[in-house]
């Protein structure tokens, strides 16, 4: 008699290796940043993002990116387009 072995229903999407490799596969070129932070702060951010149906990873983005602007980078580099 033949043996058939029968696998696990299909997914549209395999899941990655590793979290390194979900990272690196997303759209767009990506870096991950670990920092550490007070576990009082952590719960703060983490009950104001769920009240207002947001994810951390977007707001910790959106704050980094009001501190760090384009323009500061593009003056610092020497870049800066308006200096032409």
């Amino acid at each position: 008699m033949k043996k058939v072995i029968i696998g696990g229903k299909p997914t549209a999407k395999s899941a990655p290796s590793s979290p390194d490799k979900w990272v690196s596969d997303r759209s767009g070129k990506t870096k991950r940043l670990t920092i550490d932070i007070p576990l009082s702060l952590h719960q703060r951010v983490k009950s104001q993002c769920a009240l207002r149906d947001e994810k951390m990873a977007d707001v910790v983005r959106e704050l980094l990116e009001k501190h760090f602007e384009q323009e500061y980078q593009e003056r610092a580099t020497g870049n800066d387009p308006a200096s032409n």
